[in-house]
């Protein structure tokens, strides 16, 4: 699955750049969706991040491309690895930003650890 945000005034540091916490949130939200259209009727908790290291800065008004694929299956948890990419409208290219498997547990209404169902 494929995602695209684009860098506004308000995702910025007070050095102009993107704040870290936005790129989180995004990463988690973008694998939730992810994760909630793969496995219907499952109610998704993040469990975790297993690296946050962001390989270069991004500015105001960047386009970024976030990729989304199923990295693991367990009997009740899921993990997906998001790539984020700094999207170049003009020549298509992409340049690596930032990469991370994040997990979900699957949970009843009860909030206990469910099995996952398809």
């Amino acid at each position: 699955m494929e995602n695209y945000k684009l860098v506004l005034p308000e995702h910025l540091n007070h050095y102009g750049y993107l704040f870290g916490g936005h790129l989180l949130k995004w990463v988690d939200e973008v694998a939730w969706i992810a994760a909630s259209l793969d496995y219907p009727g499952c109610n998704f908790v993040t469990i975790g991040m297993d690296k946050v290291e962001f390989k270069k800065s991004v500015q105001q008004g960047a386009l970024l491309r976030l990729e989304v694929n199923r990295a693991r299956e367990g009997n009740t948890s899921v993990q997906y690895t998001v790539a984020v990419y700094s999207h170049d409208i003009r020549s298509g290219g992409d340049e690596p930003i930032f990469t991370t498997n994040t997990t979900f547990v699957c949970i009843d209404d009860q909030g206990k650890k469910c099995g996952l169902h398809r």
